[in-house]
């Protein structure tokens, strides 16, 4: 090729080498991310500990107890759905993957709750500036766009191979709904409330914690829907990078062409993405005679 675009295919730009060397430069800080995994794998520890400590009848008589008083608060109860729970974690049971479902719902939790740690008081400030809002929306567009496997290299490279990594690219990828949807709960509130809020002399901290959070709860509960959701579409893909559960159990079947047992444990991640969207919309859910 000749011509003004010949400078297209003959000054290529360096981008994956600038990618390489700032991904170094990161994992240089060997201190900073051995206390992120300690925190991390902490936390995940934690909860997988919880599942562990508990019999499994126990735990799903547990499972089944929440939902019947969250329904019951509700003002119905849900009988169809606590008699899926028990059929769908007998049968997971039965299938010999109730360690390997705990370990994904752990990952899941904890993904979870970082994502909430941090994207509910990220959409917050971007509710509160505009520049904010700016600056962090193309960075939520590129999060949510980029395909779920390139998150798995500098999850390796920053915190090796394991549950840690798994959980770091399940969190970036799960993240962006609960940020969106908190601004967007909390833009959505009606001025003339703010603006009485104002008026009887409310603290900005009073305003966004009586008036603002309470009607914007609704927006931000459908982000964490949608953030836990996402959190378990990623099992299978972090099971590449040693990340333990169903997802492993998908990943090694695909390796063995085995599909029956690859077809159990995706039925058993489905099982429990139905439990664990139909819980969270519970809470969401307005009680009945308001």
């Amino acid at each position: 090729m000749s011509g003004p675009f010949a400078i297209v295919t003959t000054a290529r730009i360096p981008l994956a080498k600038w990618i390489d060397e700032f991904v170094a430069w990161l994992a240089s800080f060997t201190g900073f991310f051995n206390v992120i995994t300690n925190i991390v794998g902490g936390v995940n520890s934690a909860i997988q500990w919880v599942f562990d400590v508990l019999p499994i009848p126990v735990l799903i008589i547990v499972v089944m107890l929440g939902t019947l008083w969250l329904t019951h608060h509700k003002g119905h109860i849900n009988w169809w759905l606590m008699l899926f729970e028990l059929l769908g974690f007998l049968l997971i049971w039965n299938q010999g993957y109730w360690r390997d479902m705990t370990q994904t719902i752990a990952l899941v939790l904890t993904a979870s709750i970082i994502a909430l740690v941090i994207g509910i008081p990220l959409g917050i400030w971007m509710a509160k500036s505009d520049i904010v809002q700016a600056i962090i929306k193309p960075i939520l567009d590129f999060m949510q766009t980029m395909p779920a496997f390139v998150y798995l290299i500098p999850a390796v490279a920053l915190f090796g191979i394991g549950t840690v990594p798994g959980v770091f690219s399940a969190l970036i990828f799960a993240m962006p709904p609960v940020v969106r949807m908190t601004n967007l709960g909390i833009r959505g509130v009606p001025t003339d409330l703010v603006e009485a809020a104002d008026a009887y002399g409310s603290t900005n901290w009073q305003k966004l914690t009586k008036v603002e959070l309470p009607l914007a709860l609704s927006s931000i509960m459908a982000g964490v829907n949608q953030t836990m959701m996402l959190a378990l579409s990623m099992v299978v893909t972090a099971s590449m990078i040693g990340a333990m559960g169903l997802g492993a159990k998908v990943y090694f079947a695909v390796g063995r062409n085995d599909a029956g047992n690859g077809f159990t444990a995706g039925l058993a991640i489905v099982i429990i993405a139905i439990i664990l969207d139909r819980i969270t919309q519970l809470i969401n859910k307005p009680r009945e005679g308001k």
